[in-house]
């Protein structure tokens, strides 16, 4: 048996058979194996045959035994424990030096596990993320590795080779840094897609609801709006949604019933931002969008009780869709601001050296967020790798000048009409929040030292001094510990 094989899979899923396919296609053998042998015999003869590149395995050992050394095996397997099983049953066949890749989307806490775990063994650890789903798997995924930065220089060829190219022939594939970093920067693109979907889907609510257009008409709008700043996948895919028709000719999307559905990743994300401190406001009301979304039967038993302001929309259209957009495209910008406030301030917390820059070239092709509008997220790190927020850019400034006077119309006008559109105002809120150079904590830190005696800090003295203060005269002069909360 010769041992020929470039990389082996394990997980013969819709994603597996198709990176499958696509590795193979660049001229990599690919070992193919799944637990279930039976489905590893229907690959081969179903979708690979003919190929005689891809091999199939009928077991663990045969499939080591198939692969050049060092070995590389990558695991497109269901995130949690089934990782950690493979694992265990891919030991005893490994030796120092071969790499195992985890190309699902695990949580990274898992992920800086199993590289200290597997890097104590000699077996060198990557987690990548993988977006594009199913079509991407297939004809070029965004791709972002990390883990052992050793395995990298192993894998580089072939990730870089059957990964999404930008417009200007560069991969969308790079290392991202040492134990979770890949699977973190993954984890926060899928929040961020879990930000824009909800974005896309109020402004579809505004136009079907407030303004009346038809699916016809709002597929007209998409198609035009995939021409200009908002161009990307998502705008691109609900134009073609819109469009498409049911067997009796009508909007098949008005069909679908609105529960929305939920893997994970949002949640993660939202976790991560409140262990970290960072205000990722938008996609956490993103999350919750869904979850209300899943209330099904409870909202519509309040429609038939509680009423909203009954009334209707009264102005120009094609202008107040205008609005829409710029509501919608100045928002977007927001939920990309928050996700890089994110990732920096995980980068701290973990040690990782993230190229932020990078990241969003990573996320230009293949990936479901994938936009045009990437480019200008990369220009920026590029011209001032330090940025500290993405608003602070001149370009994304000129974004918000030009935006903001369209997007406070639109939350006024959808207040009026009782149209829930809670990414777009939560954007818009911490926009404001973000540029008011004083807020109203100061008023809470004086009703948190007054029934806690949690301490404050006053404007007239040096940073790091804590006060506190006997607002009653019946109280004690002792504080409490000094602690963020």
């Amino acid at each position: 048996m010769d041992a020929n094989g470039d990389i082996a899979l394990i997980g013969l899923a819709v994603m597996g058979q198709n990176l499958i396919l696509n590795m193979n296609d660049h001229g990599f053998t690919v070992v193919a194996y799944n637990r279930s042998v039976e489905k590893v015999d229907a690959f081969i003869n179903g979708a690979a045959k003919g190929r005689r590149t891809i091999i199939g395995a009928h077991s663990v050992d045969e499939m080591v035994r198939l692969l050049k050394r060092p070995r590389k095996i990558m695991l497109m397997v269901k995130a949690g424990s089934a990782v950690d099983e493979f694992i265990d049953i891919l030991l005893p066949y490994l030796e120092k030096g071969d790499v195992i890749i985890d190309g699902g989307n695990s949580h990274y806490p898992d992920t800086i596990r199993r590289t200290k775990y597997l890097n104590e063994k000699g077996i060198l650890y990557i987690g990548t993320g993988v977006s594009g789903g199913e079509e991407g798997a297939r004809t070029g995924p965004s791709i972002m590795p990390g883990g052992n930065p050793q395995a990298w220089p192993l894998v580089k060829d072939i990730f870089q080779s059957i990964c999404a190219k930008t417009p200007e022939s560069e991969p969308c594939c790079d290392w991202v840094g040492e134990d979770g970093a890949g699977h973190y920067v993954k984890m926060v693109h899928n929040g961020i897609e879990y930000g824009d979907m909800q974005l896309i889907c109020e402004a579809y609510q505004l136009m079907k609801e407030g303004v009346c257009l038809t699916s016809d008409e709002m597929h007209t709008v998409f198609a035009e709006w995939n021409k200009g700043d908002l161009d990307s996948y998502l705008i691109e895919i609900t134009r073609d949604i819109l469009g498409y028709k049911d067997s009796d000719g009508t909007a098949l999307v008005e069909k679908i019933l609105d529960t929305a559905g939920q893997k994970g990743t949002g949640k993660w994300t939202g976790i991560s931002a409140l262990d970290n401190g960072v205000p990722l406001t938008l996609i956490m009301e993103a999350v919750f969008a869904r979850c209300i979304s899943a209330m099904k039967d409870e909202r519509v038993t309040a429609s038939k009780i509680l009423s909203g302001p009954g009334t209707k929309f009264t102005g120009d259209k094609k202008e107040f869709v205008e609005h829409i957009r710029k509501a919608l495209f100045a928002s977007k910008v927001i939920s990309y601001a928050q996700g890089y406030m994110l990732m920096r301030e995980a980068a701290k917390e973990n040690g990782w050296n993230l190229n932020y820059g990078g990241i969003a070239l990573m996320w230009r092709g293949g990936c479901i967020i994938r936009s045009a509008f990437l480019r200008k997220i990369k220009d920026a790190f590029d011209k001032k790798p330090d940025l500290s927020n993405l608003l602070l850019d001149d370009y994304f400034k000129s974004v918000m000048d030009s935006c903001q006077v369209s997007w406070r119309k639109v939350i006024i006008v959808a207040t009026e009409l009782g149209i829930a559109v809670p990414s777009l105002s939560a954007a818009l809120s911490f926009y404001d929040g973000y540029r008011t150079a004083r807020l109203s904590a100061n008023l809470l830190q004086a009703q948190r030292d007054y029934f806690g005696a949690h301490t404050y800090e006053r404007i007239d003295k040096p940073r790091g001094q804590f006060f506190h203060t006997n607002w009653t005269g019946r109280g004690g002069d002792v504080s409490s510990s000094s602690y963020n909360a």
